[in-house]
């Protein structure tokens, strides 16, 4: 299992975001265990916002000599729009009065050292993937929590995982007791697709093995 190097978990430690120490190891081991089993593939990641998650993928690519691309519109999602929960008023552009999390992501991969094992693409997950050309080792897919965005990411990205790559979906809540139910549909639909195997589970992060056609 790769070690995630003491400078960059002080760098995940410090930027702005959500994931917390424990699902970021297993992510970090995760992106490690599909890089090295899939030399020269990129590592992939819908939902940027300030790059905690991106600094776990770029030191797992750095590692295996491989790059981490990380696709975000960075105007915010739904829930971190003024007035809801996980707004942050600093994040707000006050030239157009809109969320711009591109800033804080560029700053936070540059105090990491990190800047030259990430493609950063600033687009809408769909569009991208529309574009998209190549398979990858790994999807990452945390960017908007809603039906339809969950949706989209997911047939727009899982298609690309090569065979024995891997799709990992954070903020998975069984109950919705504990949370939105969008990235749970998600998680069963690939699993019910029979494309994918499931490998690990650490608390809300789950993470699959694609082991056979059919998405």
């Amino acid at each position: 299992m790769a070690t995630l190097d003491p400078s960059h978990r002080a760098a995940f430690e410090a930027a702005k975001g959500f994931m917390p120490l424990d699902e970021g190891l297993a992510l970090h081991a995760a992106a490690g265990d599909a890089a090295a089993r899939l030399p020269g593939l990129p590592l992939l990641e819908v939902g940027t916002y300030c790059g905690r998650s991106t600094i776990l993928l770029a030191a797992a690519a750095r590692a295996a000599r491989t790059v981490a691309v990380t696709v975000d519109h960075h105007r915010g999602s739904e829930e971190q729009q003024p007035g809801w929960e996980y707004h942050d008023k600093e994040l707000v552009d006050p030239e157009v009065g809109l969320m711009d999390t591109l800033p804080t992501f560029r700053r936070t991969l540059h105090a990491a050292g990190l800047e030259d094992d990430v493609i950063a693409v600033a687009g809408r997950s769909p569009q991208v993937a529309a574009v998209w050309g190549r398979p990858v080792a790994l999807v990452f897919i945390d960017g908007g929590h809603t039906d339809e965005h969950a949706t989209a990411d997911y047939e727009g990205w899982a298609p690309h995982v090569a065979p024995d790559g891997l799709l990992v979906v954070h903020d998975v809540f069984p109950d919705p007791a504990d949370g939105g139910q969008a990235p749970y549909r998600v998680y069963r639909r690939a699993l019910d697709s029979g494309a994918f195997t499931e490998v690990s589970v650490t608390r809300s992060l789950r993470v699959l093995r694609r082991t056979g056609p059919g998405i």
